[in-house]
């Protein structure tokens, strides 16, 4: 599973997140953006505790996990929740190839990290836009990813923080050989800023499934932060 994450993410990449799909046709939107070139899929885990809302857990993610994987694609579960080290077993056995959590929802980062690669995932650590990013310090070179927060965590389709190109520069020398993941307000005005300040994963949701066409939306986002 994280042989592929890896090889995917070698390269720039818009990951679409199905948190905006209309789930009554989940399986055919995923169809239609991995068919526009769409490898990873970004599932939005949210417990109503960590965040207000609550979305979708493990059932979720297996139901697409074989339709994502059959096409060559990776599932990146970023969990929203508290506790986090208490549901990555369930979500690796799912079909995910990458999993990620808050660094404020356990303060057990580094045994969590180590954990999830125990499973055979990717591990990745997030931050919300008010955590310092010398928060992830003290994790470099035990995380494959950082995810940095664009908007503050919790719905689909807010605005993204203008100083978040910012932030991630900051970011950029502390996180080793991690791949910096960005999360909220990703549309074709903010991919290219946040690209260029050294996101190469970036994900959307509503600029991508809140659309007509949510295959032209992915590929034009794409072009404008240069990504695969």
């Amino acid at each position: 599973m994280s042989d592929r994450f890896r090889e995917l993410i070698a390269e720039r990449r818009v990951a679409p997140s199905i948190l905006s799909a209309d789930f009554a046709k989940l399986g055919a939107q995923i169809d239609e953006v991995m068919d526009a070139g769409a490898r990873v899929i970004h599932v939005d885990v949210m417990d109503g505790h960590f965040v207000p809302p609550i979305t979708i857990g493990p059932l979720v993610a297996a139901a697409v996990a074989d339709l994502v994987h059959a096409k060559g694609g990776a599932i990146d579960v970023h969990m929203m929740i508290e506790a986090p080290e208490r549901q990555i077993e369930e979500f690796a056995k799912a079909g995910a190839d990458s999993i990620t959590f808050h660094a404020e929802a356990t303060p057990h980062a580094n045994r969590t990290l180590a954990a999830i690669r125990d499973l055979g995932c990717c591990a990745g650590i997030a931050i919300n836009p008010g955590t310092p990013v010398e928060a992830v310090a003290e994790l470099r070179n035990l995380a494959d990813l950082v995810l940095c927060m664009t908007v503050n965590p919790g719905w689909g389709g807010q605005s993204f923080i203008p100083s978040s190109p910012d932030k991630v520069e900051r970011l950029r020398p502390l996180v080793g050989t991690a791949v910096i993941e960005v999360d909220g307000g990703i549309d074709t005005e903010t991919a290219g800023p946040i690209a260029g300040a050294g996101a190469s994963l970036l994900v959307a949701g509503s600029a991508v499934f809140g659309t007509d066409d949510p295959a032209a939306a992915y590929q034009a986002i794409a072009k404008a932060a240069d990504a695969t």
